[in-house]
């Protein structure tokens, strides 16, 4: 058994998909005809956005995130050399500001913004063995 991906269900994937683009630099990997389906390459794995009727076509009962609501318990983590950088970055194009990087008692860098449907964004340096 290995990670394929993440899915994320949003209100608009074409919209998330440009977010992601423009907020983390993350490359389309693949957008469905339909805009119901979007990877983002990320490396060995994709993170995933699924328009939220996809979950009542696969028979699924999900609760929507919404830019205002509180966060789901979960978070994309998104690593890089210059955690600083990229949080100004991401905050210059529509992320929305939760706490600036600060640096861990285990010496990782570590940051967090909301995308724009009110997921939660970590970006964070490596962790050092």
């Amino acid at each position: 058994m290995q990670l394929g991906y993440t899915l994320f269900y949003v209100a608009d994937v074409p919209a998330t998909v440009v977010f992601y683009e423009q907020a983390f630099s993350l490359p389309r990997r693949f957008v469905h005809e339909s805009n119901m389906y979007a990877e983002m390459e990320t490396g060995s794995t994709a993170l995933a956005f699924a328009d939220e009727k996809m979950a009542d076509m696969h028979g699924l009962s999900i609760r929507a995130q919404r830019p205002d609501d509180t966060p789901a318990s979960m978070e994309i983590c998104l690593v890089t050399d210059d955690p600083m950088a990229a949080y100004a970055h991401a905050v210059a194009h529509g992320a929305h500001a939760l706490k600036a990087p600060e640096q861990k008692p285990w010496g990782q860098i570590v940051g967090y913004v909301r995308d724009l449907n009110g997921y939660l964004v970590e970006i964070c340096s490596p962790v050092s063995a």
